[in-house]
């Protein structure tokens, strides 16, 4: 493990504050700035967003220069209860890239890493990570949860019939490599993981089969602040 593992390993831009007004058509935030200003922020976060959307709170927006973006600013994190939530779900893929550049995570041997990876002959699914020059090839789904019940991480927080696609093709893959599950957890409070059965009671289901067929499961604790990001190592299962 590399010595990064709780340092701050990714830094955001220089951030805004404000206040959440409301989240509107799923890609619209309305955000009070300090200065009293009223904008329209990018939310990059299509799930229902279950326990993170309260107008009200702090939230964190960053700016963009490029002059062909329709909306400057992105939605980046908001307070909940004094701790900061990631909302930007563009943002997990670059991080655990990152960590795995950094050799943060535990029990992966690997040499080459592949984002993006495609599988099967019509090349028409995906996978986030293809590990190689290890023991086993490693085939790495993520998924970002922000849902909580207390110091609980609950994935996933509505139905998703894309994740149960993915848990299926990781089973698949047990018989030629080693498949992960990585589950990043965009808030710093919760030491613990399970599945959000009470939203998809069939997410839950595969995931059991799944880690009984051999599915490595790694709910990864990250700590978010208007700095960056750190590591905190894993969650353990609940369940």
């Amino acid at each position: 493990m590399n010595n990064l593992s709780g340092k701050l390993f990714y830094q955001y831009p220089s951030l805004k504050e404000g206040v959440l007004i409301k989240r509107y058509k799923r890609f619209l935030a309305d955000i009070q700035l300090i200065n009293g200003e009223i904008i329209t922020a990018h939310c990059p976060n299509t799930g229902p967003m279950t326990g993170v959307c309260q107008p009200g709170n702090k939230v964190q927006i960053s700016q963009s220069n490029n002059p062909k973006r329709k909306l400057a600013y992105t939605w980046e994190m908001i307070l909940i209860d004094n701790i900061w939530v990631g909302v930007n779900t563009a943002l997990p893929n670059q991080v655990v890239k990152l960590a795995l550049e950094n050799k943060l995570l535990p029990d992966l041997d690997y040499r080459t890493i592949k984002p993006e990876f495609s599988l099967g002959k019509d090349k028409k699914s995906r996978l986030d990570f293809f590990l190689s020059g290890g023991e086993q090839d490693i085939y790495l789904e993520v998924k970002n949860t922000t849902w909580n019940n207390k110091n609980i991480a609950l994935f996933p927080d509505t139905v998703t019939t894309r994740g149960q696609k993915h848990l299926r093709e990781l089973m698949e893959l047990s018989s030629v490599g080693k498949p992960v599950m990585l589950y990043f957890i965009n808030r710093g409070d919760c030491d613990l993981f399970k599945p959000g059965d009470e939203a998809d009671p069939e997410y839950g289901k595969l995931l059991r089969q799944a880690i009984n067929l051999g599915v490595k499961i790694l709910p990864c604790r990250f700590n978010i602040t208007p700095q960056g990001i750190e590591y905190l190592g894993l969650a353990e299962l609940a369940f």
